[in-house]
């Protein structure tokens, strides 16, 4: 993503003509599109897109381009967004003592796979703070026991705010969220989850798998709404479960699929790649 250009998200009724009026728009400014994924939802009536637009040729301002698609975009009676490229995405990562997906994300960012500036790392517990420290990441340790619970999430509210933080990324952080922080970052916050959930609830719930004899083992990457996990799915994934699979074999491959499933989640998100729809996500994947 190194190149120079814009991201475009756009949804709106469907109707004759929209990907090719978007289309004359771009080539009107001599704007270079190399994306253009579209989907259009026959049951709902919607129209959904992603561009990426490489703007080296424009023959007007990229700001004066973005404004410029206004009149088209009220003409459609859409909603639409524009990201200038490059760009890095600040990113809070919250944990609790489980590290696998922390590392995923770290791993990933090191390798530039995902475009995030990663802020600071936020724990309820201080298990990971030795893995902030050596990735020179402030680590900021918020005790949420009993009535710690609502102050705690003041204080985590005042540093994403100060931060300038877009992003915020559950990493096996095990508190449930306010209701009113769930609202106010509304879009902005992901979460990952096993796919037991609600069918294996409580305490040890791979030992409850294991006792069931599942045959599939998951996880799910999912935006945080005041539902418990209930909110818009990203991405799935899972693994298949052998008879000779043990409770901690259970274990191990759902670490896997959260990590693969919560990687692939935020690489689509911070890339501009999902829209939220109602109670969906629609995700154009790379």
């Amino acid at each position: 993503m190194s190149r120079s250009g814009l991201i475009l998200k756009l949804s709106c009724h469907d109707q004759p003509g929209i990907v090719a009026k978007i289309a004359n728009y771009v080539a009107g400014h001599r704007g270079n599109l190399i994306e253009f994924a579209q989907f259009s939802d026959q049951l709902g009536g919607k129209f959904f897109a992603r561009l990426e637009i490489v703007t080296t040729d424009l023959d007007v301002d990229v700001q004066d381009f973005i404004d410029g698609f206004g009149t088209l975009g009220r003409s459609l009676q859409a909603d639409w967004h524009f990201r200038k490229l490059p760009y890095r995405m600040k990113t809070a990562v919250l944990v609790t003592k489980t590290d696998h997906c922390l590392n995923e994300i770290l791993w990933r960012a090191e390798l530039d796979e995902l475009p995030i500036e990663i802020t600071s790392i936020i724990g309820n517990r201080p298990n990971c703070r030795a893995i902030a420290e050596r990735a020179g990441i402030p680590f900021h340790e918020i005790p949420m026991d009993g009535d710690q619970r609502l102050p705690g999430f003041a204080e985590i509210r005042k540093l994403v705010e100060a931060q300038d933080v877009e992003l915020i990324v559950l990493a096996r952080f095990m508190q449930i969220l306010p209701d009113d922080f769930c609202r106010d970052f509304s879009g902005k916050i992901i979460n990952i989850h096993h796919s037991f959930l609600p069918a294996f609830i409580g305490a040890n719930p791979y030992k409850q798998a294991y006792e069931r004899g599942v045959k599939l083992i998951g996880a799910t990457c999912h935006y945080v709404t005041a539902d418990l996990d209930a909110g818009p799915i990203i991405e799935q994934e899972v693994d298949r479960v052998q008879h000779f699979h043990t409770p901690n074999d259970l274990v191990r491959l759902g670490r896997h699929c959260e990590r693969i499933a919560l990687a692939k989640g935020i690489r689509f998100h911070v890339h501009d790649r999902t829209i939220i729809d109602g109670h969906r996500a629609i995700v154009f994947p790379d």
